[in-house]
C-alpha cells in the first residue's frame, strides 16, 4: 500500500505560499514560515505579498493541525518546525540574496536545510526550490542534510530541484500554469519528484537530467532577462544622445517577428538583479571571468544615476533652482503592480537625487508602508500637502495612469516617464 503523501513547505514568501495552496487542493500540507507575523496574518486571511486572495486562503486554510488529519487535502500554516515532522516531502522555497558586495548570501537557504534535516526521516524527500549557482544544492545543502539527520543520500532519503518560475503580481502565469522543471538526486526521486509536481502542474513538467541542469537552467532564465534589459538600457542612452525616442524605436523593431521586445528601466528585484550574481561568483571560483553577464549588471546597476543626472539636467534647463526643490517619486516596489520592494532599484533613485541636495517624497499606494519604513527609513507619502518640482514615474502601477500629475506639479515643473506609460503630451522627457 502506497504511503499518503504529506506536503510540507518552508518558507511561505511569494513563492512558497502559492505553492502550497496548490498543492492543498490535493494533499494534505503544512506551510512554515520562521516569521510568526506572517503566520497570523495568513490565518486572518491575509496575504500581504497580494498573490493569493481571502477566499482562496478560506478556501484551503485549516486552523487545527488536528482537523487536517481528519481531511484528505488542506493546509495548515505554522512557525513551529516540529510540526514538519508529520509530512514525507519537504519543499524549501526560502529567499536567496546577495550581500552588500554582490555575493551570494545562501545563509537562509543553510538554515532552511538546517530545519529539514532536523526532522528528515527515513524515505522522506527534499526538494528545493531556491535559485542557486549549479552545484549549491549538492555541495551545500545536501551535507547539512546528512549532518542533522544522520541519514544518508539515496539510501535513505532523496532529493530534487524544482526551480521556482514565479511571477510576482502576475494573476495569468501562475504557478499551475507553467511548465515545471523538476530533477533529482537519483532515477527514483527524480521520476517521484516529477510525478508529484505532475500532479498539480496543469501546463507539465520537464524532467532535467540532473540537478546541476535544473540549477543551470533557472539561472539563465533570468540572466538572459538581464543581459537583454541592459542592452535596451544601453540603446536609450544612445538614442536619448540622438535625440531619438526609445520607445518609438521599439514599437518600430517590434513589428519583426523575431525581434524581442524588452523596455528599459530600472532592473531590480529578487530575480533579475540578483541570478546573475550567483552564476558568475561560481564562474570565478572556477577561474573564468564572465564578462557579459557582469558587463549587463554594470550596466543595469547604472541606470538610476543615470535617470536622477537627466532629471537634475532637465530642472537646470527649466532654471528651476536645484538645492532643496521637491521632488516626488511613484512608485518604490521593484516592479508594477506587485507591494514587493525587495532589491528595487528606485530607492537607488531616491539617494542619487538627494545627493544633489534635494528633497525627494515616495508615493506607492500598493507598498507596505511599515516595510518600507523598517528597509529604508522612509515614510511613504499619504496626503499631497504640497507641489513638486519634478515627478519621476518610476513603476508602472495600474493607479499611475490615471494619477493627476499637473495638479502636483509646479508650473515650470518637470515630469520624467521611466517606464514609457504617459501621454507624450504630459511629460517632460522619458527614458
Amino acid at each position: 500500500m502506497k504511503k499518503e503523501k504529506i506536503i510540507s513547505i518552508i518558507g511561505l514568501g511569494y513563492v512558497g505560499l502559492p505553492l502550497a495552496v496548490e498543492f492543498s487542493k490535493k494533499y494534505k500540507t503544512i506551510g512554515f514560515d520562521i516569521n510568526p507575523q506572517r503566520i497570523n496574518d495568513l490565518n486572518r486571511l491575509v496575504d500581504t505579498t497580494h498573490e493569493i486572495t481571502s477566499n482562496t486562503l478560506k478556501e484551503v486554510i485549516v486552523k487545527k493541525l488536528s482537523v487536517l488529519n481528519e481531511k484528505k487535502a488542506g493546509l495548515f500554516i505554522t512557525h513551529n518546525p516540529e510540526l514538519l515532522k508529520k509530512s514525507n516531502y519537504i519543499i524549501i522555497t526560502v529567499p536567496t540574496p546577495i550581500n552588500k558586495n554582490n555575493e551570494p548570501n545562501l545563509t537562509p537557504l543553510k538554515n532552511a536545510s538546517r530545519t529539514a534535516g532536523k526532522i528528515l526521516k527515513k524515505g522522506d524527500y527534499v526538494v528545493y526550490e531556491s535559485t542557486v549557482y549549479p552545484g549549491a544544492t549538492e555541495e551545500e545543502c545536501i551535507p547539512i542534510l546528512e549532518l542533522e539527520s544522520n541519514l544518508k543520500l539515496n539510501e535513505d532519503f532523496f532529493v530534487g530541484y524544482s526551480p521556482e518560475r514565479i511571477n510576482p503580481g502576475d494573476k495569468t502565469h501562475t504557478v499551475s500554469n507553467i511548465v515545471k522543471v523538476t530533477s533529482g538526486s537519483n532515477l527514483k526521486s527524480a521520476l517521484e519528484i516529477d510525478s508529484l509536481y505532475k500532479s498539480i502542474i496543469k501546463a507539465g513538467t520537464y524532467l532535467a537530467p540532473s540537478i546541476k541542469i535544473a540549477e543551470a537552467a533557472k539561472v539563465i532564465e533570468n540572466s538572459q532577462r538581464d543581459i537583454n534589459i541592459a542592452f535596451i538600457n544601453e540603446l536609450a542612452k544612445i538614442f536619448n544622445k540622438l535625440g531619438i525616442d526609445t520607445n518609438e524605436v521599439l514599437k518600430a523593431a517590434a513589428t519583426k517577428w523575431n525581434f524581442l521586445n524588452f523596455r528599459p528601466g530600472l532592473v531590480g528585484g529578487h530575480c533579475i538583479g540578483v541570478d546573475p550574481y550567483y552564476l558568475a561568483q561560481k564562474a570565478q571560483n572556477t577561474g573564468y571571468h564572465p564578462e557579459i553577464l557582469l558587463s549587463g549588471r554594470r550596466m543595469n546597476d547604472s541606470m538610476a544615476k543615470y535617470i536622477g543626472g537627466n532629471v537634475i539636467k532637465l530642472m537646470i534647463q527649466k532654471n528651476i533652482q536645484i538645492k532643496n526643490s521637491n521632488i516626488l517619486i511613484l512608485g518604490i516596489t521593484f516592479k508594477e503592480n506587485c507591494p514587493d520592494i525587495r532589491n528595487t532599484k528606485v530607492i537607488d533613485l531616491v539617494y542619487e537625487l538627494e545627493s544633489y541636495g534635494t528633497n525627494v517624497d515616495i508615493f506607492d499606494p500598493i507598498a507596505d508602508p511599515i516595510a518600507v519604513e523598517s528597509e529604508f527609513k522612509i515614510d511613504l507619502v499619504k496626503n499631497f500637502f504640497k507641489t513638486y518640482d519634478s515627478i519621476i514615474l518610476a513603476v508602472a502601477h495600474q493607479q499611475f495612469y490615471s494619477f493627476p500629475l499637473k495638479k502636483h506639479l509646479t508650473t515650470a515643473g518637470v515630469i520624467y516617464d521611466v517606464k514609457g506609460i504617459l501621454d507624450k503630451n504630459l511629460i517632460t522627457s522619458r527614458l
